[in-house]
């Protein structure tokens, strides 16, 4: 009995002298904090941040296109219906929220759950706008743990979702062109907009979701009718971005020009 209590006790007296070499460990970390582990991960981030808002490196050929000066307006990538996968492309046009032409704006942000073996998983969803007033806009949708994050995907998912909208008249075609072309239906879920051009200084008769829509497209005048569970915003903002995506659609007299066929933007930089 006493062999295993002196054995206990040299046991514990081993555990102190690690616990001695834990002070050297400490010191250790003294070390490391003299070192600045820490004030090494916040400076490389600092660093990274600024290089990242100096210089745009593109990832895709029609970035570098762009950055090189090959491609000189927004609507060149329209005319080719070319997929826009760099948000950079329509900063280099239109300018940076806050300082060019191109503003945003988020419509709405909800919480979403998703049913889990653990439980409920919380995320938030965030529905944002995007348009320069002159005939571009865009609305993007992106979900993420954080409200913050969520936001920030959406102003990138709407930038990369920028579509031209088409202008015209109602009547005369006297000044610059204020309404919707044509009658148009656009559908989003279980909600039907249509719009329907209006007279000059009518302004936009429409619910507060598509009104902002509209203006942020350009356009000052129209009438609108929708039916369906329109108090969902998400699908109502759906479907007059949908409206107003098919305008270009419509081939009316006024585009009955004879087209004059060029070589897409790809293989002009080939030759």
């Amino acid at each position: 009995m006493g062999d295993r209590g002196g054995f206990r006790g040299g046991f514990g007296g081993d555990r102190g002298g690690r616990g001695d070499r834990g002070d050297r460990g400490g010191r250790g970390d003294r070390g490391r904090g003299d070192r600045g582990r820490g004030d090494r991960g916040r400076g490389r981030g600092r660093g990274r941040g600024a290089g990242d808002k100096e210089e745009w490196v593109p990832c895709t050929k029609l970035g570098r296109l762009v950055k090189a000066g090959k491609i000189k307006t927004l609507e060149h990538l329209f005319l080719f219906s070319m997929p826009i996968k760099e948000y950079e492309i329509v900063e280099y046009f239109l300018g940076v929220p806050g300082t060019g032409k191109l503003k945003d704006e988020v419509l709405q942000v909800k919480p979403v759950q998703k049913q889990t073996s653990a439980g409920q998983r919380t995320r938030f969803k965030a529905f944002v706008l995007v348009g320069d007033f002159d005939g571009h806009v865009g609305l993007g949708v992106k979900s993420g743990k954080e409200v913050a994050n969520a936001i920030r995907g959406g102003i990138l998912s709407a930038k990369m979702e920028v579509i031209p909208v088409r202008r015209g008249y109602w009547g005369r075609k006297i000044g610059l062109p204020h309404t919707v072309p044509n009658k148009i239906h656009g559908k989003g879920g279980s909600v039907h907009i249509r719009l329907v051009p209006a007279p000059r200084g009518t302004g936009i008769v429409a619910a507060p979701t598509s009104k902002k829509i509209l203006q942020y497209a350009g356009i000052n005048d129209c009438f609108t009718s929708s039916s369906g569970a329109s108090s969902t915003l998400g699908n109502f903002a759906k479907a007059t971005f949908a409206s107003l995506k098919v305008l270009y659609g419509y081939l009316s007299p006024d585009l009955w020009k004879d087209t004059k066929y060029t070589k897409q933007p790809f293989q002009r930089s080939e030759e």
